[in-house]
């Protein structure tokens, strides 16, 4: 194994330490509780937009955090959910008094991790909403959940909503807003190598120079399928396929998100975005904004994700909306 990192125990709380030294015109880091926040938490009057999850998928989710995005982010150990003090932590630091929106995604120690800060907060008078990305249409439960895992359309959520708080917008409204991004996402992921973490120092699993692995998670995770490489264009429809089974999508316009897992280069996941957009073209399904790079990752895994969402006017107005974070940056 080789990792630019100090020590095994140390790489989350070390990164964190960069976040905050790379980006402090943006964010804080409490670096008791391992939250990054944006430095003028809390904002008055503002619905505060909190998620979080196990690191190792940078820039998701400390690189959101910014206006127009989350107020907050939890960071639990490498693929490891953080446990509720954090999340409580959190939520007092981004209360402004309108409430709190938990963004959780659907692995089984994060929604049971943030259930329990919920109430934590509800104690201590602050509410909170919770909703649940389930957008993974490759496999229905896997080795973290009950149900379809929360990959890429977190991103794209966390802008959408993060951007309907900042209007102010009320916390029923942008609960309300939050599912229904969510049920009009889907996400189809695949591998071309396995992750190291960096505790376990190999591989997740291994795969021969000609295969790759089809419905991947973010977390290292073995995905529905192992198949024999193709090109571009025929990953594209291993990845484009199922989704669009998923969800109709014919006439409607769409977010496209193309997402790096960590070890894919730019040029490539370009070649991925044009074969996508093709497929969408000749199914009728408009493009009307994109977005491609490494969002959300899962360390040195090498391939791509694919997300399709369904977007109305206002969600296409709130993707536009400024952002200034870390990860997203436009419109100011």
């Amino acid at each position: 194994m080789k990792k630019l990192i100090n020590a095994v125990d140390d790489v989350v709380k070390d990164s964190l330490f960069g976040v905050e030294a790379a980006h402090s015109d943006i964010v804080a880091v409490d670096h008791d509780n391992n939250v990054v926040y944006r430095i003028d938490a809390p904002v008055a009057n503002k619905v505060g937009i909190i998620s979080g999850g196990g690191s190792g998928h940078e820039p998701l989710h400390g690189g959101f955090v910014g206006l127009g995005m989350l107020d907050a982010a939890c960071a639990g150990e490498i693929f490891t959910s953080p446990v509720p003090d954090q999340m409580f932590a959190a939520d007092k630091l981004v209360d402004g008094g309108r409430g709190v929106l938990h963004i959780v995604k659907n692995y089984t120690g994060d929604v049971m991790n943030f259930d329990m800060a919920a109430e934590m907060a509800a104690a201590e008078g602050i509410r909170v909403e919770s909703v649940v990305v389930d957008d993974d249409v490759a496999v229905q439960d896997s080795l973290y959940t009950a149900g379809r895992r929360g990959v890429g359309l977190t991103v794209l959520l966390e802008k959408i909503v993060g951007a309907a708080a900042e209007e102010g917008k009320d916390l029923d409204y942008v609960a309300d807003l939050a599912k229904r991004v969510i049920a009009n996402g889907r996400s189809m992921g695949m591998a071309l190598s396995g992750c190291t973490v960096p505790a376990a120092g190999k591989p997740s699993f291994e795969l021969a120079d000609d295969e790759i692995e089809v419905g991947i998670g973010i977390h290292g995770e073995p995905g529905r399928e192992r198949r024999q490489i193709g090109t571009a264009a025929e990953i594209a429809q291993m990845l484009v396929r199922p989704i669009l089974d998923d969800l109709d999508y014919r006439g409607s316009e769409v977010i496209a998100f193309v997402n790096g897992m960590g070890a894919t280069p730019l040029i490539e996941l370009y070649i991925m975005y044009n074969e996508v957009a093709k497929i969408l073209q000749a199914e009728g399904v408009r493009v009307v904004r994109n977005l491609v790079g490494n969002y959300i990752t899962s360390l040195d895994m090498a391939g791509c994700s694919v997300t399709l969402l369904r977007a109305d006017d206002e969600m296409l107005h709130l993707w536009d909306a400024p952002v200034v974070t870390a990860g997203l940056r436009w419109g100011k």
